[in-house]
């Protein structure tokens, strides 16, 4: 029976050449692959090498079973792998979300219906997400009615394919967009605007916002955003520039920071948002638990 150790060994003599340098590389001494080396070739039947006094080299059969050893090693590496990865998915909750706002209720809800459990989350784009979730890389997804419906924001159509029969979608929560700007700011007197009178103006622009981004880039093209990956420079930036930025109503927010900012609605279709968490039929039990968790805590606001 071939020894994964011992094939270990031929692969580093292939690759370093001498058996002093693949000893040296695994830390074991010369007379231990030297033996490694001849009990290989018993457990082959066939000779590896073409020795000579002070020599030892592979043959083309050495060769060949060098081909073999990494390959074996390398099935052997991603074995280990994937059953690692699958005992962590018997035990992790991964839910993958187009936006923010949802995973903070969705998290605690999943974590006080399944304390024993970890779990995981992502913020992507809507297709992103559809992407996970086929794959089985996620067990919840939250997607935007637009997405599930078969609209885009960017007024596309979505075929009703990224959504089949063997998905279930439940209603979760709603999220409204505003911009919110500094007394001083010239869109400071409306009472709501869209967002082709937002378009041209440059806007702050936080990071994993999920769909939130793609939208924005797309309804605002004229417009320029400067996107902030470190929290406390957003925030000075909101406190001290002139810069609009984006709020929704579902957020909780730093007084001192935003001070006397206004917050404005945005009137578009795009920027009234219902999201829905989705998910197969084995992943039910995730999704009924959540509901009921969030029905106690009345967080379903639909």
């Amino acid at each position: 029976m071939l020894n994964l150790l011992e094939l270990e060994q031929l692969a580093a003599f292939a690759d370093c050449g001498t058996l002093s340098k693949a000893a040296e590389k695994l830390n074991i001494s010369q007379p231990t692959i030297t033996r490694t080396m001849q009990h290989l070739e018993d457990e082959f039947g066939a000779p590896l090498f073409e020795r000579t006094k002070n020599h030892i080299a592979l043959n083309e059969t050495g060769w060949k079973a060098v081909v073999h050893a990494k390959q074996l090693l390398k099935d052997a590496r991603e074995a280990v792998e994937d059953v690692r990865a699958f005992d962590r998915s018997l035990h992790t909750i991964t839910v993958s979300s187009c936006a923010p706002a949802p995973l903070w209720r969705l998290l605690p809800a999943l974590s006080d219906a399944f304390p024993d459990m970890t779990i995981s989350s992502a913020i992507k784009n809507n297709e992103a997400v559809m992407e996970d979730l086929k794959a089985g890389e996620c067990q919840l997804a939250v997607l935007s009615e637009e997405f599930i419906t078969g609209v885009h924001v960017s007024g596309a159509h979505v075929p009703e394919a990224h959504i089949s029969e063997e998905y279930t979608s439940m209603p979760f929560m709603k999220e409204n967009l505003a911009v919110c700007v500094p007394p001083t700011h010239e869109l400071a007197g409306k009472k709501e605007v869209s967002f082709k009178e937002l378009n041209g103006y440059n806007f702050l622009l936080g990071i994993r916002l999920g769909f939130w981004d793609d939208m924005c880039r797309q309804k605002m093209p004229a417009s320029r955003f400067l996107v902030q990956t470190d929290q406390f420079t957003m925030q000075e930036l909101i406190r001290e520039s002139t810069l609009p930025c984006f709020v929704t109503d579902v957020a909780t927010y730093d007084r001192d920071v935003y001070r006397d900012r206004i917050t404005i609605p945005i009137t578009d279709r795009e920027a009234k948002v219902t999201f829905y968490i989705v998910f197969d039929g084995k992943n039910r039990k995730y999704a009924e638990a959540l509901k009921r968790v969030c029905n106690g805590r009345q967080a379903l606001e639909m």
